[in-house]
């Protein structure tokens, strides 16, 4: 198969009119037909490539748990961890030695049988290439402490106890080292060619002529899936991804049947013509992800405690809350979603209240911060609402005589930034999603300073009390011990308020009322697409 599914030649616009010219490539796609039941066309944003083990990040996983597997991989909401490639587990009773056993006759997407080998190939090329799915890794497991023990059975041998592995696992994509060694260079692992094609064995095969970095990606059904289809006799037989940046034009695409599905940060204003309308409906899920406003702490005034106290009591929350997204989120005042063990129920988060925040602006002016400058917040272009709640904060900072200016940017450009502390912006907006169901996940991960230079650590917080306590918690095994670990880093992390924790979220994204089928978990925030029936 050659070329985008939807087809170039025949491409049209997003919706019929002019009122959407210029937002999609010329001639990357053409109207999707509600009678055609094969192929599902997605309004979602796209990674920045299609390297499993170079990007990890929320489109990411969209894609790759229909273009990839895993040893075990969470489904269902709440979220469970299920046998997928491994059909079983073993562990020793000091934790540091995992053995997983693989269903016979997986094959990938050229044919090939998969064996332990290239399960040991795909964790050694994560760990060689060091990048953000390796972060749970890196600290814990050497490349050669991952071995194939038969042609079945894989052992992970880690240098110390490590609690979070298990939940961790789902997070690795196992990738056909016959497709990709072929396509080395310079030692390299295949990293630029992987970045456009695909080397899987998911329900969904990448088609790399129906690619274009971040405006379209192609992909087509594969029959021979280990899984099998006797689940689904009617199958979306290709997929189709076409993001769009702008909100209007992805909700006019949806209600002309030009899309199936927007993007999950759908505005609150939106909900009601979407849902009044014949064609499409607004899904509404809880996920575990947070909202975080990021403050870089390296950076004057924010190199402050009062003058990070005094951010953190000028925003918002339930202004921002109630009347921009409607009431669908939840106050998270909270460094993780606080539906989620280890929370210290007992600390309280800041609340709006200008007259706290100039009090702590003064203190912060009598210490020499530079409360004056100005300052710049970096949102995400493309979503709306983290335009909207960036307006409000920036409204209410002027109040207090803090002058910040607010600058469009994209994720991928904001990620790339946050590698050094000095390209990472003052503040920035984005979201903490569920990559793994652990504590690690979020705050062991966003306030250890060892992962500086991560998108996740990008306050460049260091406080060492709160660095041995997240490295205890990881390395003991038993939750209940764990537990009040992470509660007393927490309440360190927020007696110095490193950065903004505004809500957990509600997703909300329209769909075709075509779409049947669809499997909720939140990791991945029910992208997998093996289960959907399109009707028509």
């Amino acid at each position: 198969m050659s070329g985008p599914v939807l087809g170039r030649r025949k491409a049209g616009a997003l919706v019929a009119g002019a009122a959407v010219a210029g937002t999609v490539a010329a001639g990357t796609l053409r109207t999707a037909s509600a009678a055609d039941a094969t192929t599902f066309v997605s309004g979602f944003g796209l990674p920045a490539n299609l390297d499993p083990h170079q990007v990890y990040d929320v489109p990411m996983q969209a894609m790759m748990l229909n273009a990839y597997d895993n040893l075990y991989r969470y489904q269902n909401d709440p979220p469970q961890i299920v046998p997928w490639l491994a059909e079983s587990h073993t562990v020793t009773p000091d934790g540091l030695v995992w053995e997983f056993k693989l269903r016979p006759g997986i094959k990938f997407h050229d044919g090939s049988p998969m064996t332990s080998e290239d399960v040991v190939y795909s964790f050694r090329r994560m760990l060689a290439l060091g990048l953000a799915p390796a972060g749970a890794f890196l600290k814990i497991l050497k490349p050669g402490s991952v071995t194939a023990v038969d042609p079945l059975t894989v052992r992970f041998k880690l240098e110390t106890a490590y609690a979070p592995f298990f939940a961790a696992i789902p997070s690795i994509s196992i990738v056909n080292p016959r497709m990709i060694e072929p396509n080395v260079k310079n030692g390299d692992w295949g990293k630029s060619w992987l970045a456009s094609n695909g080397a899987g064995s998911g329900s969904y095969r990448i088609v790399p002529a129906g690619y274009r970095p971040l405006e379209y990606l192609d992909m087509e059904i594969f029959d021979d899936h280990f899984m099998g289809w006797a689940h689904n006799p009617k199958p979306v037989r290709k997929l189709a991804c076409r993001p769009t940046r702008e909100t209007s034009t992805r909700v006019l695409a949806l209600l002309n049947g030009s899309l199936d599905c927007t993007d999950n940060n759908l505005p609150a204003d939106q909900v009601a013509q979407i849902n009044a309308s014949k064609i499409a409906y607004v899904q509404k899920d809880m996920v575990m992800r947070i909202f975080i406003i990021r403050m870089n702490n390296t950076k004057p005034p924010f190199d402050n405690l009062n003058a990070r106290l005094c951010f953190a009591h000028a925003f918002n929350y339930m202004g921002f809350i109630n009347d921009i997204l409607g009431g669908y989120a939840t106050r998270d005042p909270y460094p993780m979603p606080d539906n989620l063990w280890g929370i210290p129920k007992d600390t309280k988060g800041y609340d709006y209240d200008l007259k706290k925040a100039k009090e702590y602006y003064a203190k912060a002016v009598a210490q020499g911060a530079p409360m004056k400058r100005p300052v710049e917040l970096h949102v995400q272009s493309e979503n709306e609402q983290s335009v909207q709640g960036a307006q409000l904060f920036q409204s209410d900072l002027a109040q207090i005589g803090i002058n910040m200016k607010v600058v469009g940017n994209i994720w991928p450009n904001l990620t790339a930034a946050a590698a050094k502390p000095d390209t990472t912006p003052d503040m920035w907006v984005h979201w903490v999603s569920t990559y793994f169901v652990d504590p690690e996940n979020w705050v062991g991960q966003m306030y250890d300073s060892q992962f500086h230079g991560t998108w996740k650590a990008s306050a460049y917080y260091k406080n060492p009390e709160v660095d041995t306590l997240l490295r205890k918690a990881r390395t003991t095994i038993k939750q209940e011990e764990r537990e009040p670990l992470y509660q007393e880093a927490i309440r360190k992390i927020m007696a110095d308020s490193p950065d903004i924790w505004v809500y957990n979220s509600m997703q909300l994204q329209g769909l075709n009322k075509r779409v049947k089928g669809r499997r909720f978990c939140t990791v991945g925030q029910g992208a997998e697409m093996r289960w959907i029936t399109l009707d028509g």
